[in-house]
């Protein structure tokens, strides 16, 4: 990436541990208490009362949190209803526990899954679906709740860049049956790698713990098969005081993305981010939607002069699950539309809390620019 006259480079993202949080994983490394202990217990305690979950149960990573939640609710060969245009653990923890995915399509404004098409790919055999709230943008939780309840299935929402998105007034951590996170290194907190499982359900609760740590009920006596998910006091410890700035931290980012909507609006070709009524968007991402014919330049091409002026971008994502190599053959004939053709259109341009206004600006300001130059 060239920087534009001599201007630093603006990232896509920016991992930002401020000197407490370094201090705190120093605490715990001085202490040798490295493992799964006491901050572990705190941070699920703090992050229960965020959310207002009943349960918070803290693991290893993201897909960690998705692979447990399937394993507590799973049978094999039960299919559970799942969006294809996400990132490929959303359909490959089904997979891993022995379910069945059952690819759908997305919405074309939020690019979160479209209710109509998942009633359609209803079978006897579904079981379960999980929603995805791609970029930090809330689905329709009243839609894929609706369709739960009539069908009796099971949810686990898969919130992994939904940290401090609302629907309505509930946390996106606060919806039954299970919520996900990943606390991986870009999202809106990290822990580096780790992940989080919230339920108000006791019974799912005390399945997670035991399967998060082998089964076991007590010190060598394992009453399920289980896994070694455990997420250490070290990680915990950074995560506790990444969540007392997670509220400024989704803050900035939404003034961030307000302002891009205001450079942007109107910009031919350029679909930008949607905020569904009711819900509060916390952008994870700040992803536009740009059509060729329209824009006159190509995603791609639009990419390819951001960077060439120093402007970091990324896709999220560029090819939809049914259509990576590992799943193509078995869903060969699955048409998704809407996730195809956003495969090729969508854009993530930065939005994170360490750009200043002058930042937001050039990034806004360049992005128009491309697109007039090329339609003039």
């Amino acid at each position: 990436m060239a920087p534009d006259n001599g201007r630093r480079p603006i990232p896509i993202a920016k991992v930002d541990l401020a000197e407490d949080e370094i201090e705190a994983a120093v605490a715990v490394l001085r202490s040798g208490s490295l493992r799964q202990g006491r901050v572990c217990t705190e941070f699920e305690q703090r992050f229960a009362q965020m959310t207002g979950a009943k349960h918070a149960v803290v693991v290893s990573s993201g897909t960690a949190a998705l692979h447990l939640a399937w394993l507590a609710l799973l049978q094999p060969g039960d299919e559970v209803l799942v969006p294809a245009f996400s990132f490929v653990a959303t359909a490959s923890t089904v997979v891993l526990a022995g379910g069945r995915p059952v690819f759908c399509d997305v919405e074309p404004g939020t690019a979160t899954l479209d209710v109509d098409d998942a009633r359609k790919k209803l079978t006897d055999r579904t079981v379960a679906v999980s929603p995805v709230h791609l970029y930090g943008g809330v689905c329709d939780v009243d839609g894929i709740a609706g369709l739960a309840s009539e069908h009796n299935l099971k949810v686990v929402w898969d919130a992994a860049q939904a940290h401090g998105a609302l629907h309505g007034a509930v946390d996106a951590g606060a919806l039954p049956d299970m919520s996900c996170f990943s606390f991986y290194a870009s999202k809106n907190m990290t822990t580096g790698e780790g992940g989080m499982i919230t339920t108000p359900d006791d019974a799912l609760a005390q399945r997670l713990r035991l399967l998060r740590s082998h089964g076991q009920a007590q010190k060598y006596q394992h009453t399920l098969i289980g896994l070694n998910y455990r997420m250490t006091d070290v990680q915990a410890a950074i995560g506790l005081k990444q969540l007392e700035r997670l509220p400024a931290a989704v803050a900035s980012r939404r003034a961030n993305a307000a302002l891009l909507d205001d450079l942007l609006a109107g910009l031919p070709g350029v679909a930008l981010p949607v905020e569904r009524p009711g819900t509060t968007h916390c952008f994870h991402l700040y992803t536009i939607t740009v059509d060729p014919e329209v824009a006159g330049v190509s995603r791609d091409e639009l990419q390819q002069e951001l960077g060439d002026l120093g402007i970091e971008t990324a896709v999220h994502y560029p090819t939809p699950i049914h259509r990576q190599p590992v799943f193509a053959r078995d869903y060969a004939e699955v048409s998704l539309p809407v996730s195809e053709r956003l495969a090729c259109q969508v854009l993530s341009i930065p939005v994170h809390p360490a750009l200043d206004e002058a930042d937001v600006r050039r990034v806004g300001e360049a992005v128009r620019s491309v697109v007039v130059g090329a339609r003039a």
